[in-house]
């Protein structure tokens, strides 16, 4: 299997992220790539590739112009305003506020963010693009006919909504990928989010088509980030009602309980009937991950990637979570060695 990846999502190396009440280093780190790519290199996976240049034309598609030109220019904005730290929102337009993006960059920070933990550097625009080149050039790899493509993408995307950020993620690669898809001619795509954390990007982005089914499996909101999307009874509106399903599962959920909402969630995307499966692989479902409560093991993610595979279906694999550093390679890859078994 063929791993698109750029060199470039080094250059968000942010210092900060809120957490607990203490500025930390992030748990979304540059490094959790080198063990990613350490291990490819040591099962001999497949090639690993650069990106082709990044296309806007599918990012358009899926995030608000105004909020793609303010992640362009948050950082510069945010220097010439005299801030000496990272990018950190701090005001938000909160209930009975007016839903108006105000013209200094602090209060911009706020109306495009959507949690406080992620900060914007100077280096996260660059990163951002080159991860959705990386998702799209995975795209490109399953339009021309590969059974199975894993886009490497960091920084993450699945929480970066039509005109928001945040939980790590600026531009959802896989909505990306998915929108790429439906303009090369695929008239169906499904979206299956494994990641731990629902990913209400995108599911806000395709929530009211009927063209890309999202189903996510994931922390039950009311326990977990982001705590304000992803409740089961959330199953898009206009044409889109139908064409999302949520499972959400509580703490300690083992791979039994985990795997059987799999089962529901590919029965769901077979009913559907995609041209493509794209997968957004977060690995922090795993048993140590320090922000998650769920219980899997290094060889459940093998089992979850045979079971992927018997879907049938062309699929991408696009990097979204996993904040075990030290496991993050192994069970990526155990899923990806997984689907390739079968």
């Amino acid at each position: 299997m063929e791993t698109i990846y750029s060199e470039k999502h080094r250059l968000r190396d942010a210092q900060t992220e809120l957490y607990g009440g203490e500025l930390v280093y992030p748990f979304e780190r540059p490094s959790r790539m080198d063990y990613i790519l350490d291990r490819l290199n040591t099962v001999k996976l497949g090639s690993i590739t650069a990106p082709d240049p990044l296309d806007m034309v599918p990012v358009m598609a899926v995030h608000d112009a105004g909020y793609v030109a303010f992640l362009e220019r948050a950082w510069p904005d945010w220097v010439a305003a005299g801030f000496k730290g990272e990018a950190i929102a701090a005001n938000w337009p909160a209930r009975r506020m007016a839903q108006t993006c105000p013209d200094h960059i602090d209060g911009q920070l706020g109306y495009y963010a959507l949690a406080a933990e992620t900060s914007i550097t100077e280096g996260t625009w660059a990163a951002a693009r080159a991860g959705a080149a990386v998702a799209l050039t995975g795209a490109r790899r399953i339009q021309d006919g590969a059974r199975g493509c894993f886009a490497l993408c960091r920084p993450p995307g699945h929480h970066a909504a039509f005109d928001m950020y945040g939980g790590y993620c600026f531009l959802n690669n896989a909505a990306i990928a998915a929108q790429n898809l439906r303009g090369a001619g695929l008239a169906r795509i499904a979206v299956l989010d494994v990641d731990f954390h629902h990913g209400n990007g995108t599911q806000d982005i395709f929530y009211d088509r009927d063209d890309v089914l999202f189903v996510s499996l994931h922390g039950e909101p009311q326990q977990t980030f982001p705590y304000y999307l992803g409740y089961a009874a959330e199953i898009g509106i206009g044409a889109g009602v139908g064409y999302t399903l949520n499972l959400p599962m509580p703490p300690g959920t083992g791979f039994d309980a985990w795997r059987r909402a799999l089962g529901t969630a590919l029965d769901r995307v077979a009913e559907f009937g995609p041209d493509a499966l794209i997968v957004s692989l977060g690995v922090d479902t795993f048993e140590t991950d320090p922000i998650s409560f769920f219980k899997l093991r290094s060889a459940d993610f093998v089992t979850m990637g045979a079971d992927i595979a018997q879907a049938a279906l062309p699929t991408l694999f696009v990097m979204e979570g996993g904040y075990d550093i030290t496991e993050i390679g192994v069970n990526t890859v155990n899923v990806l060695e997984g689907f390739l078994s079968r």
